[in-house]
């Protein structure tokens, strides 16, 4: 595998994880994070609120960041 597939997974995993992470926010009430009891997961709403932030946060980074490097053509094909 060459680095530039390596990325992509990487770009394309990112991407998936980040549509699930929000489709898991919801401004009131569980959203779909209350089905199979994930709300449950943390001691408080607004716990999982703060760390479901987070992660969607970095992975947004991490999306847009691998989306800048992979369109410029700054890796070696």
């Amino acid at each position: 595998m060459t680095l530039v597939t390596i990325i992509q997974v990487i770009w394309t995993l990112s991407a998936l994880l980040l549509v699930v992470l929000v489709l898991l926010h919801s401004p009131k009430g569980d959203g779909i994070g209350g089905i199979g009891g994930q709300a449950q997961m943390f001691t408080s709403t607004k716990s999982a609120e703060t760390a479901l932030n987070r992660v969607t946060w970095t992975l947004s980074v991490i999306f847009m960041g691998l989306t800048v490097v992979l369109s410029a053509g700054w890796l070696p094909k």
